[in-house]
């Protein structure tokens, strides 16, 4: 919980600059919209998170909503589709993209990175294909004005996405850390090699964290088409993989995989926010957004790598200690 500590503390004093800068960060419609954000940008930064916990990475969550989203607008709008079907169908997209990408990585043995650096490129064509690079939107007919109240709207004044995030930061931490998946997820993160050998079956651990990222995905693909109202493939959720793999080092997650926890994948979106917050009321160009991404990301890993290097160094000094005390205590149990 040291890692969940600091990044709290970090959050409160970033907070703190950024209200003494500009009291206005503090203003109900402020906290409201960065609640908002948190939630739509936390849900997939927690897929995210667990592809990276077992030492992969996932890059094409960005194109998958792209493709999701203007399938979701058409089955809407063009095949006038009930909404709960065309729900169930976008997030059961997203499962079929994430298990397709799980299969070449598990069965084929290809790279986490290669396998979705294709698929970025390959979701983002297939969706500016279809849509001939045209935007898709829809108008406010009663199917999408409800699924619209629940996507997009509020529950005590406070935003609905922030409320599902709450809710499955609470089941996805129970699984992550009170299941045995969740164990199994950080032992082949740690060394794939050593979990096959003790009997775990790393590939149905590894699919599963992909299958899960494309789940997710096809969910923040329904709150974020509501969230614009809009869809252009060409743009939409572009280089979003970059805000869930910065939130997810930000919050622990290691590179190396093996580490990371759920809040602090929430805790790590948050300050992303605040620090875009921050970005924006000191008037930096909206064009250094991406410049300030790679810096969050640069320096969690930085972090991560003293911290790894720290921890190897302490480690062998208590060896070092142990291996030094070991014939002593053998003496002493001798002459006792």
């Amino acid at each position: 919980m040291r890692k969940e500590l600091g990044l709290l503390l970090l959050l409160v004093v970033v907070s703190a600059i950024t209200a003494a800068i500009n009291p206005l960060f503090l203003s109900g419609v402020n906290l409201l919209d960065m609640a908002n954000l948190i939630g739509l940008f936390g849900v997939f930064s927690i897929g995210e998170g667990l592809t990276i916990i077992t030492g992969g990475i996932d890059l094409s969550i960005g194109s998958m909503f792209a493709l999701l989203g203007v399938v979701f607008v058409d089955l809407l709008t063009e095949y006038q589709m009930a909404w709960p079907l065309a729900l169930l169908i976008i997030i059961a997209g997203g499962v079929l993209l994430g298990g397709l990408q799980a299969f070449l990585i598990t069965r084929l043995r290809m790279q986490p990175f290669i396998v979705t650096l294709c698929g970025l490129l390959i979701y983002r064509g297939a969706a500016r294909y279809y849509t001939t690079d045209s935007t898709r939107g829809f108008g406010y007919g009663d199917e999408a004005d409800t699924l619209r109240s629940l996507a997009a709207g509020h529950l005590y004044g406070i935003p609905n996405t922030f409320l599902f995030l709450v809710i499955l930061a609470v089941v996805m931490g129970v699984v992550l850390h009170r299941s045995v998946y969740g164990r199994y997820l950080f032992a082949v993160g740690k060394n794939e090699e050593a979990a096959r050998f003790s009997g775990i079956r790393t590939g149905l651990v590894i699919a599963g964290a992909y299958v899960l990222s494309g789940g997710l995905a096809g969910v923040s693909t329904v709150l974020l088409v509501f969230y614009t109202n809009s869809v252009s493939p060409s743009s939409f959720g572009n280089f979003y993989e970059l805000y869930a793999i910065a939130a997810a080092v930000l919050g622990g997650c290691s590179l190396r995989g093996g580490e990371g926890s759920i809040i602090g994948i929430v805790l790590g979106t948050a300050l992303l926010q605040v620090l875009q917050n921050l970005v924006n009321i000191l008037g930096i160009p909206s064009s250094l957004n991406f410049a300030v991404m790679g810096t969050v990301i640069l320096l969690g890993v930085l972090a991560d790598q003293q911290l790894q290097a720290r921890r190897k160094l302490a480690a062998a000094q208590a060896s070092t200690a142990r291996a030094a005390a070991a014939p002593a205590l053998a003496r002493q149990g001798q002459q006792t």
